[in-house]
């Protein structure tokens, strides 16, 4: 099947994504902050283009819905704020009182509690969106980026670039409980759906680190040798876990690949070669599209889930970085 016939199939199989989507609104869609233009990217996942252009706060990084999808909060890093915008209209709707350098966040379960990664003061700060006062900071390592919250709710995570660590917080009290040490400057984590790993991505060790998430145990490590690729360009950043956690799609930063991971068996299966120095990605709810943000090419890469093949190319602003989707 070529490629173009390819996309035209599965924007078939996504039509039941599109009619998620609210009276009045176009479509799902997949929102990409770009870090040199202040602004966000909106592509309409049916068309597989970009339909508008949202301006916002300065150096845009992490981005993320509220679970309604009414909400928009996005990190403006330089702004030192967290915005939240109406995505209907693009408007914002007011700032968060995030603390410095907002780089990385995570919404809890209860879709109250933000938990915000302030990489200049080495803390993370917990922020009530509804009342929109801080609850607590919590100080961690040197450089704070990666954030993550396991299913129930309970644990949070902060990886920390300097200090080469993941932090084990208690999502009550806001205490580290645990702390483990992952290879040189974690970048990501996130836990499988079902609760039970906790992957982290390190960018200059080159690896993924995956614990037990009950007893922070190191369960193993996962390298990735692409052929004709100098092993320093390897650089693990965001990634991605299928819903049914059979397949972890890693940016390989440099390398200008995406590798496919069997969750299960920890093994390479593949490697995707997509844009110049991919950072996140988002990936549709079916699992069938996966969307990944290519920072110096400045365009996204759509890659087809099953086929594990780029199948489109999307120009967006300048040094996309983030993604998230919205039906």
């Amino acid at each position: 099947m070529s490629i173009r016939a390819r996309i035209a199939s599965l924007l078939v199989a996504l039509a039941p994504l599109t009619a998620l989507a609210p009276a009045g609104a176009q479509g799902a869609e997949i929102w990409v902050t770009n870090e040199k233009d202040d602004a966000i990217s909106v592509i309409d996942v049916e068309s597989l283009s970009v339909t508008r252009t949202v301006p916002v706060g300065e150096r845009p990084r992490g981005v993320t819905f509220s679970r309604d999808y009414s909400r928009l909060y996005v990190c403006a890093s330089d702004s030192d704020a967290v915005q939240v915008i109406d995505p209907e209209t693009g408007a914002l709707l007011h700032n968060l009182p995030s603390g410095e350098d907002p780089e990385q966040f995570i919404l809890h379960p209860d879709d109250r509690r933000l938990y915000i990664a302030n990489e200049d003061d080495a803390v993370a700060t917990v922020v009530d969106t509804a009342a929109r006062t801080v609850l607590a900071q919590i100080d961690v390592g040197v450089e704070p980026e990666g954030m993550a919250v396991s299913p129930d709710g309970k644990v949070v995570i902060v990886t920390s670039e300097t200090s080469s660590m993941a932090h084990w917080i208690d999502a009550d009290t806001h205490r580290i409980f645990a702390n483990t040490l992952v290879d040189q400057r974690p970048r990501h984590a996130e836990f499988t759906h079902d609760g039970k790993q906790l992957w982290v991505s390190s960018e200059i060790g080159g690896t993924i680190s995956v614990f037990d998430a009950a007893t922070q145990a190191l369960l193993g490590k996962i390298g990735f040798e692409i052929r004709g690729v100098n092993p320093d360009l390897i650089q693990p950043v965001g990634f991605k876990i299928t819903s049914d956690d059979s397949l972890a799609f890693v940016a390989l930063g440099p390398a200008n690949h995406v590798a496919v991971v069997d969750v299960p068996g920890r093994k390479v299966l593949d490697y995707i070669l997509v844009g110049r120095r991919p950072w996140h990605m988002a990936m549709t709810p079916d699992d069938k599209l996966l969307f990944v943000t290519n920072g110096v090419s400045g365009d996204v890469t759509v890659i087809d889930v099953a086929a594990r093949e780029a199948v489109k190319t999307i120009k967006v602003g300048r040094y996309p970085w983030g993604a998230a989707w919205r039906p």
